[in-house]
């Protein structure tokens, strides 16, 4: 149990490509900013393990004894969201809130606590705009003909350091107004794109458009943490360009380092393979709902292998999670039917202690989960034991229980009560509520206000309150 003291961790990071002690920028204090996702779709599990991670990193960190500071944008303007809501023939508010609200049902069943901030890109483009014109100001960015501003990528004599491309091995071109670009390409990157008929434009000292991409975290994250912040996190495939231009165009607009500490989760495949749509294994969490998979066995299977290794998704590690869990079920429906009696065990008060050590020790160790695990199920062992052996004193059953909850700080999926609590409490689980939500938005866009009214009735006779803002519908259980 966190007693107020702090346990320094070493991360690996990114940015130097080596195990570093972690000192943070303000005593006690921590500020985290999490690439969050880009709103033209359901999230996949692949983009559910990035961020489950980050959840465990923000949970660890306090749980050393750090105040943390979470910020994840939500990307709601960039080339994909622009095409399909085009496509759909919706301006962009419209065709992302439902995606917004998706994601963060899928973050609430997987119990990923809630960040401090979810800046939106659409509401922060004054920001945007700010640092674009300092670019400019200071000679490391320029506006092209078209109206667009790029950033001078021969300005930053540092740019590459995070991804390891070098300026001078590296195949050139003149510059780029797509949001992504090939690896082996480093040409001049768009900052703010000049309007194009059919996109949503805003004004700027450059004429109508809008931001590029990578601009928008960078002026997300120093509105919440400031100019320089602890620790940036995203997948392996945010290193290059995305963060690589996040580090460029923010320490060239201030003059100051940027982020301290990178840290990215590796990807997750499929029974061996890249996800993706063409081969038919890219899977949404309500997807694997639909076919039996318990999200609290899923937020399990994402923890039991490390952030910087590949997760193979397979029926095999989804049944072993599913054991897992089952072990320690098990254990405490035997703790709950185990009488007490004489002195409290001595070894099980040596167990309590050396499990707190030792997760500790684990979370320290560059998030290593697989340690932390194990020093859980060897106290699960020594638990087993002494029930058995009838060695359950006075206090020892609270005092097991007590050190659940407390590694569950961190893990967030031991009990199964909390797992079950929101489902029971309306008879409707938070998914299912979310689609409700969003058939009743597209009957009222549809001009069907008796079965919009006829949904909004069915969820309150589950106790679902209903409140309808500028920024969509927002719900409670009553």
């Amino acid at each position: 149990m966190n007693d107020g003291t702090i346990t320094a961790p070493r991360f690996y990071n990114t940015l130097g490509r080596s195990l570093q002690s972690f000192t943070p920028l303000r005593d006690g204090k921590v500020g985290i900013y999490t690439c969050g996702p880009t709103v033209y779709g359901d999230p996949h599990i692949g983009n559910l393990r990035a961020f489950v991670f980050e959840d465990v990193l923000v949970r660890a960190m306090r749980y050393l004894g750090y105040a943390v500071t979470q910020v994840m944008n939500i990307t709601d303007v960039d080339d994909k969201t622009i095409r399909e809501a085009s496509a759909a023939g919706l301006d962009l508010d419209t065709y992302t809130q439902p995606y917004i609200d998706s994601f963060l049902a899928d973050l609430d069943t997987l119990h990923v606590e809630r960040a401090s901030e979810y800046p939106r890109a659409t509401r922060h483009i004054d920001e945007m705009i700010a640092m674009v014109e300092q670019l400019v100001d200071n000679g490391h960015a320029y506006q092209a003909e078209d109206g667009s501003v790029y950033f001078r990528i021969a300005s930053d004599e540092d740019y590459g350091r995070l991804s390891g491309f070098r300026l001078d091995e590296a195949q050139q071109g003149e510059r780029v107004a797509s949001d992504e670009y090939e690896k082996e390409d480093i040409r001049d990157f768009v900052l703010w794109k000049a309007a194009k008929p059919g996109e949503p434009t805003w004004d700027s000292p450059w004429g109508p458009g809008r931001p590029g991409w990578h601009i928008e975290c960078s002026a997300m994250s120093m509105k919440y943490l400031g100019e320089s912040f602890d620790i940036h996190c995203g997948g392996v495939d945010n290193i290059f360009p995305h963060h690589e231009n996040e580090i460029a165009q923010s320490e060239s607009a201030t003059g100051k380092p940027f982020a301290h500490t990178w840290l990215h989760a590796e990807h997750l495949i499929v029974d061996g393979e890249k996800m993706s749509k063409s081969l038919g294994n890219q899977y949404t969490l309500s997807e694997l709902v639909e076919k039996g998979i318990a999200p609290r066995v899923l937020r399990y299977f994402y923890l039991s292998v490390h952030y910087r290794q590949k997760l193979n998704y397979t029926a095999d590690a989804v049944e072993s999670a599913e054991g897992a869990l089952r072990r320690i079920d098990q254990m405490r429906f035997r703790l709950d039917h185990t009488q007490e009696d004489g002195p409290p065990s001595p070894k099980l008060a040596a167990a309590g202690k050396r499990l707190q050590e030792e997760f500790r020790a684990g979370l320290a160790d560059d998030l290593n989960l697989s340690e932390a695990l194990a020093a859980l199920f060897r106290y699960v062992k020594v638990v087993n034991v002494e029930i058995e052996h009838l060695k359950l004193g006075e206090w020892d059953v609270e005092r097991v229980r007590q050190a659940l909850a407390d590694v569950d700080q961190v893990l967030g999926v031991l009990d199964p009560a909390q797992w079950e609590e929101k489902e029971s409490a309306s008879g409707l689980a938070d998914k299912e509520i979310e689609e409700l939500i969003g058939q009743r938005r597209e009957a009222r866009a549809g001009g069907d206000y008796s079965e919009a009214d006829r949904i909004r009735a069915l969820l309150e006779s589950h106790g679902i309150v209903l409140e309808d803002t500028a920024q969509g519908t927002r719900w409670k259980r009553g």
